[in-house]
């Protein structure tokens, strides 16, 4: 693809998401105290990417790459922004035409899930943030946070059973527990 085209490109199907995406992370997550570095950081891993292959919805594509890079940087400074992390739905960037009412009721479930670990003791919390959020292995767990292989199955089960009697309370179904896959 010439360089004029690419230019082209990127100035009609890339930059006029700016302003939805800049609204996003500053909504999404609010202690992040530099969207603009992380926008240019995307743009470059994008504009560098459709060198090496076509993409084929830029939108969604600048939305993941900005997420990583936020996911990234809370990960570098051991930040834990669970519910500015697991609130994010990519049917917020999707073209595609689902059910709203379906929509509605995952994003429901999951904001009603993040209130459930939200109410874990901080450590839990933190462990099951880890594991669910970030998949990291319990022995990985172990090793970022210091502590026995045990403890993390410990606290992940003591998790589960916690947050399993919150979403009772609130009648939610054992369908949506998939989420944690333990």
């Amino acid at each position: 693809m010439p360089e004029f085209n690419r230019l082209e490109w990127f100035q009609k199907e890339v930059q006029p998401h700016e302003p939805l995406l800049r609204s996003y992370l500053i909504k999404k997550f609010p202690t992040l105290d530099d969207v603009d570095d992380v926008i240019q950081e995307a743009y470059a891993r994008l504009f560098k990417s459709c060198q090496e292959s076509e993409i084929r919805q830029p939108k969604a594509f600048l939305f993941s790459i900005s997420r990583n890079l936020v996911y990234d940087k809370f990960r570098r400074s051991n930040i834990v922004q669970f519910e500015s992390l697991a609130s994010f739905s990519e049917s917020f960037v999707s073209d595609s035409r689902s059910d709203v009412s379906e929509s509605v009721s995952r994003r429901d479930e999951v904001n009603l899930i993040m209130e459930a670990v939200q109410s874990l003791p901080k450590r839990c919390r933190q462990i099951m943030t880890l594991r669910v959020i970030y998949g990291l292995s319990y022995k990985e767990i172990a090793a970022k946070m210091e502590i026995s292989n045990h403890t993390v199955k410990a606290q992940i089960s003591r998790g589960i059973r916690k947050v399993s009697k919150y979403l009772a309370k609130h009648e939610v179904t054992a369908e949506t527990l998939k989420h944690f896959g333990g």
